[in-house]
């Protein structure tokens, strides 16, 4: 078992000059900034007043479930024999917010279109979804169920 560090650097850049002085004082947004890779602005959740032209914690987390789960895919896919020529996600998640303003996540589902040569075993391809799990960092970290609708284009 080999331990491995990710990190990142979060900066709020939401100080509109009084600082946290008041709630609506400040901007929720925010950069992460991780060392020689392009900067991403951040903001909340527009359902929280957030722009919604930037991304949220919500945003990354379901992209980062997906981006896990492709990569897993393609490797899986090339041991099998499988050649991907094309994969697109538009996973969805489903939250809910307490009137504490608490909330979580209930379940994600991905919903990959992966085009496939001619000939390509289907079933065999599907498969490989249900074993990502056991292997996929982000979805072995989510507490919530993460479910699957692949679709395949083939030619």
């Amino acid at each position: 078992m080999a331990n491995h560090d990710y990190t990142a650097r979060v900066r709020w850049t939401g100080n509109r000059g009084q600082g946290t002085a008041s709630y609506r004082a400040y901007d929720r947004t925010w950069n992460i900034e991780t060392p020689n890779k392009p900067v991403v602005q951040c903001s909340n959740d527009p359902l929280l007043g957030g722009d919604p032209t930037l991304h949220n914690p919500e945003d990354l987390l379901i992209a980062s479930l997906s981006a896990c789960h492709m990569l897993w895919y393609l490797h899986l896919a090339s041991d099998a024999g499988i050649a991907v020529q094309g994969y697109v996600d538009d996973p969805v998640a489903v939250g809910e917010s307490l009137p504490s303003g608490a909330g979580r996540f209930l379940s994600a589902t991905l919903r990959p279109v992966i085009t496939v040569p001619d000939g390509t075993d289907l079933a065999k391809a599907d498969a490989i979804h249900h074993e990502i799990h056991k292997t996929c960092f982000i979805a072995r970290s989510v507490n919530f169920p993460v479910t699957y609708e692949a679709r395949y284009e083939v030619g």
